[in-house]
């Protein structure tokens, strides 16, 4: 199964107790950034963009395993940033497994192979490496040669010490279906457990803009690999119904509250993709953000978002309202050809603001203050 048995009756069940006690708004996927340090400078990424200060910065042991027992959500997805430069990270995703929940440690593989041996194989813990596609799209993708060599080394040396590896896939404008359609294929038959794909996000700070998909074109692209997947068995760590969302097949509003960020900043506003402020508390997060501020139709800077850490949690809901047609889809695959679902308005959003200056010079406003009280 692309999902452990036991990670879907445990999940299961969480959501099960939150739709019992009436709960509307509440996390799945914890998206943990303990740093924004990499080893890496890809084109499509916003996240490692930030004056040295910060990037010197890191959650300690205390204040990661604080926020998962803070959240509460029964899975963390530990991102960056590249995990592995944090010198204490196998503590802390020894911690998240101590405590029953699941963790994905998502990793562009550099590092990988000779940190292995720091942590133990669990079905509670698993590999997500960063790959977009075969050796040419994926060295082109992060902007480096032998990275896609190097990280296929990892995830089979990984594979032979019995750990779960999933992959972790972005497809950008310009992706070609059947070379995308063939990644796949030799990533089955490479004995990956599942792959994660999504279309990449806007960053507003990547220095590639060129390169994002719009919502049409997600729902093309998608289309067209899944036509040519009918029967190969690919394993999806996603639900069919976001699948189905994403080759255009349903109107889907995203539920940013579903994956909540908490990374050296605080607990970041609205989502993992969109850094709109912070609040201090989880709880401060859920009781205290506006969330209908945000969401396609809502908001600019949302518009063309088809990410899985937004629209996830939504495709959830729905598969728990419609579980029948959660298996058909499942069973079929998702529909590649006829009319799509019809698209949210964008008529009524409100213009984007410019925010993320001003977080970081708050910031860095803090850490010298903290550096000249400690003189």
């Amino acid at each position: 199964m692309a999902v452990p048995v036991i990670q879907a009756a445990l999940v299961g069940a969480y959501v099960l107790r939150q739709r019992i006690r009436g709960n509307r708004r509440f996390p799945l996927v914890l998206m943990m950034e303990p740093l924004f340090r990499c080893n890496l400078a890809c084109a499509g990424c916003g996240k490692i963009d930030y004056p040295d200060p910060i990037l010197r910065r890191r959650l300690s042991v205390e204040e990661a395993l604080g926020a998962v027992d803070e959240c509460g959500a029964p899975v963390v997805s530990i991102a960056g940033g590249e995990p592995l430069l944090h010198p204490e990270i196998h503590t802390i995703a020894a911690g998240i497994v101590a405590r029953r929940k699941f963790v994905y440690l998502c990793t562009n593989a550099l590092l990988m192979e000779k940190r292995l041996d720091r942590f133990t194989p669990s079905p509670f813990f698993t590999w997500s490496v960063h790959l977009d596609g075969g050796r040419e799209e994926h060295d082109k993708a992060v902007c480096q040669p032998g990275v896609y060599d190097r990280a296929v080394a990892a995830i089979r040396a990984a594979k032979a010490r019995g750990f779960r590896v999933n992959i972790n896939c972005t497809l950008f404008d310009g992706a070609e279906p059947e070379k995308v359609a063939a990644f796949f294929d030799e990533a089955m038959a490479a004995g990956i457990d599942a792959v994660t794909v999504s279309p990449g996000y806007a960053y507003e700070r990547a220095p590639d803009q060129e390169h994002f998909l719009n919502r049409r074109k997600t729902k093309e692209l998608f289309r067209d690999v899944f036509a040519r997947g009918r029967g190969k068995k690919w394993r999806f760590s996603q639900s069919s119904l976001f699948l189905d969302f994403l080759a255009g097949n349903r109107t889907y509003r995203c539920s940013p509250w579903g994956n909540p960020t908490r990374n050296v900043f605080g607990w970041q506003r609205p989502c993992y993709l969109l850094g709109e402020g912070y609040a201090p508390t989880f709880k401060a997060l859920m009781e205290e953000t506006d969330w209908d501020a945000y969401g396609t139709g809502n908001y600019e800077k949302c518009a063309d978002c088809m990410v899985h850490s937004g629209y996830e949690p939504t495709a959830v809901e729905d598969t728990l309202r419609n579980p029948l047609s959660a298996l058909a889809v499942s069973l079929r695959g998702p529909r590649t050809d006829g009319p799509m679902a019809p698209e949210i308005p964008l008529d009524r959003q409100r213009p984007a603001e410019e925010v993320f200056s001003r977080h970081v010079a708050d910031t860095l406003r803090r850490i010298e203050a903290e550096r000249t009280a400690a003189e």
